[in-house]
């Protein structure tokens, strides 16, 4: 037996949203912060340095966790 399919369905299917299309962002600003990193620790801002690379590995590991949920999904 063959289903018919509604034009609204077609509409909501060809529109839909994927799960992993914010994921890149969190991927850009890790490596943002990781620059920023390496900027303040080449001109000796440790402290700098060191919240940055924090910031960068949280983000790393967010993505990481998104991007594992995306797949599994």
């Amino acid at each position: 037996m063959r289903t018919a399919v509604r034009r609204d369905d077609m509409h909501e299917l060809a529109t839909a949203v994927p799960l992993q299309f914010g994921g890149v962002d969190w991927l850009y600003w890790a490596v943002v912060f990781f620059v920023l990193a390496l900027v303040a620790a080449a001109v000796g801002a440790g402290d700098v340095a060191g919240v940055s690379m924090e910031i960068a590995r949280i983000f790393v590991l967010i993505f990481i966790v998104l991007a594992v949920i995306a797949l599994l999904l």
